[in-house]
């Protein structure tokens, strides 16, 4: 029996990653590990268990994101395996070390060039100064993570490859991501003669007609997840196909209105928000849901575990077609053409978006999808 220290968020936190660990941890639990899991809440208490019984392995599970700054102060004493959720860890950490607590400026600096000694020298100073931007992807402040470990881990082979390249030294390896079927099984599940009522309780209790053709956005509500092209999109083809409704599933952002954006251009009556809701909610939301948008632009190379529950829950998706993700077999809106890297052909999976075409593209996916009852059922 392995005995693991699980660093991660768990739920209640509305991290996916968090949503991640809790689909995964009675798994391996159920393999004969023996497990405990170290939140940002008790996570000194693993200095004192480890040195009373010392684990067999320590477990990071790494994201860009401020659930996970507790993870630095544990990550290179006690190393071991680092799960890396993205491929950039710069911007979450620049923010910690010059925004939060007390200001660390000078150890920001110095942890930049370690991790990049290429870098200009005014590159950190345009960060500590909350100019990043697009310096965070260009730096990615992830080699200090991945060669210190014993091991890291990626979601795809094309980010292992890219990594391994970038840092000869490391061992990095990629396991697929896995999520369970979130409907499968449950009451609504789509062999319970009861999904329609499951279906119009969602409808209903947003205002939205039984008939309503819904695109379900899941997540927090920012403009990296493409929110604002959608709408457009939207508004473009609402006239042709008046059954269509957007609803967004997950908690606004502050930096971002997205009702104010709907009415700009004239859909405020066919976005809805529901506020964030609890995992155990989510399955009526996907019952509800006729297609669902899964975009992202700019990337940290994820793997979006809630694109592969939208997937697993058989709906089809709209994703943006992204480097990291091109041996996924898709179709392509203009000419509705097969996109796949691997021979022999595989069956597409999602509809993917051409970012230098993307209103364009989201605009023939809706209307095709709107109607095409036997494309949503196939693709999902």
């Amino acid at each position: 029996m392995r005995r693991l220290a699980w660093f991660s968020p768990i739920p209640p936190s509305t991290s996916g990653i968090a949503a991640y660990s809790a689909e995964l941890l009675p798994l391996l639990v159920a393999r004969g590990h023996s497990i405990d899991t170290f939140t940002e809440s008790d996570a000194a208490d693993f200095v004192w268990k480890h040195r009373r019984r010392p684990y067999d392995l320590t477990v990071f599970q790494m994201g860009n994101a401020q659930c996970h700054d507790y993870m630095w102060a544990y990550l290179f004493r006690y190393p071991g395996l680092a799960v890396l959720h993205d491929a950039q860890l710069h911007q979450a950490r620049a923010l910690f070390l010059t925004k939060r607590w007390k200001p660390r400026r000078e150890d920001y600096l110095a942890e930049l060039r370690a991790n990049h000694p290429e870098a200009p020298e005014d590159a950190g100073e345009l960060v500590a100064a909350g100019l990043g931007g697009s310096l965070y992807h260009h730096w990615p402040l992830v080699r200090l993570v991945i060669e210190s470990s014993r091991m890291s881990v990626v979601h795809n082979a094309r980010l292992r490859d890219a990594l391994r390249d970038t840092h000869p030294r490391a061992k990095v390896a990629a396991i697929e991501m896995g999520v369970r079927d979130p409907i499968a099984g449950g009451p609504g599940a789509s062999e319970d003669p009861s999904v329609l009522g499951w279906r119009t309780a969602v409808r209903s209790r947003l205002g939205l007609p039984v008939d309503a053709i819904l695109l379900t956005a899941f997540g927090g509500i920012t403009p990296e997840k493409r929110i604002g092209p959608l709408i457009r999109a939207l508004s473009a083809v609402v006239e042709r196909h008046p059954r269509l409704h957007f609803m967004l599933v997950g908690s606004a952002a502050t930096h971002y209105d997205v009702l104010e954006d709907a009415a700009r251009w004239g859909v405020a009556d066919r976005v809805h928000v529901t506020g964030f809701v609890s995992d155990d909610e989510l399955p009526s939301y996907l019952r509800a849901s006729d297609m669902c948008a899964c975009l992202r632009w700019p990337t940290n190379r994820e793997t979006s575990a809630s694109w592969l529950r939208c997937i697993a829950a058989g709906r089809v998706t709209i994703t943006t077609d992204l480097a990291h993700l091109a041996d996924i077999p898709t179709l392509d809106p203009r000419g509705w053409r097969a996109l796949d890297t691997i021979t022999p052909k595989r069956d597409p999976v999602a509809i993917s978006i051409d970012l230098l075409d993307e209103e364009h593209s989201l605009q023939l996916a809706l209307e095709r999808l709107a109607t095409d009852t036997s494309l949503r059922e196939r693709i999902g």
